[in-house]
């Protein structure tokens, strides 16, 4: 898997995708491509999460891409209380299914750039997704700095847009390595990626005026940035800093 990945993304920014490109701040340089957002719902108990485990792990490692593994706790009740789960990210996903008015949820789930919805592991159905919403045109100019424990958040709008949109502070862990001892997974050890710890938001934004925010983000966690439509729903843009 890990070598298609690598050559599908390749092919699919080759194939007239804008360039996309961050100073060395972290934050995007004017009138590029915004990253996109891939959300992987997944949970240590469940047998068919780690091959999305990997493909996440994979799309890590490119910048076009903004992968974030939010754990759920639906499968702790097999027998492996899932150690990065929150009942708010299961939540999350579950707003989700109600935004299409679905009663179900999947793990593994992958969900790009807020809209599109993968269920089981696809990786060419992912990466032909993430091409998509590269090739966007993207409303929004959004940068990210970091300032101490601060980090200031600015945005502007071209045209104005017409609906506000939600304000969100993401916070995760690179990675981290777990032995699974009981439930589906048992006995295996796992190396999960940008395992998040915190999804906030922080305000909301109307699009008109030009936004500038500031938020505490002590520690060296990275953070990212995601202004999205209510609901959840489409993302407009995203910026990281490390």
């Amino acid at each position: 898997m890990r070598h298609f990945v690598s050559a599908a993304i390749g092919a699919t920014l080759a194939l007239g995708v804008p360039a996309f490109a961050q100073d060395a701040g972290g934050d995007e340089a004017a009138g590029m491509t915004s990253p996109v957002v891939v959300e992987l719902y997944t949970s240590q108990g469940c047998a068919s999460c780690p091959p999305a485990d990997e493909l996440l792990a994979e799309l890590a490692a490119h910048e076009e891409v903004i992968p974030l593994a939010l754990h759920v706790d639906y499968w702790d009740y097999i027998g492996w209380q899932d150690s990065f789960a929150r009942p708010e990210f299961t939540e999350r996903q579950k707003s989700y299914a109600r935004a299409v008015k679905s009663r179900m949820v999947y793990t593994p789930q992958m969900i790009v750039g807020g809209v599109d919805r993968v269920e089981g592991t696809a990786p060419d159905a992912v990466v032909k997704l993430i091409g998509k919403h590269l090739a966007e045109p993207q409303p929004v100019r959004l940068t990210v700095e970091r300032v101490g424990d601060l980090i200031v958040i600015r945005a502007v709008a071209e045209p104005p847009l017409s609906a506000p949109v939600d304000v969100q502070i993401v916070r995760y862990e690179p990675s981290a390595e777990v032995a699974i001892e009981r439930g589906e997974n048992a006995g295996k050890t796992v190396t999960y990626h940008n395992i998040v710890t915190e999804w906030a938001t922080l305000a909301q934004w109307p699009g008109v005026a030009p936004l500038e925010i500031s938020a505490p983000a002590p520690g060296a966690q990275p953070v990212v940035v995601i202004l999205q439509e209510p609901g959840p729903a489409e993302v407009l843009a995203a910026a990281r800093v490390e």
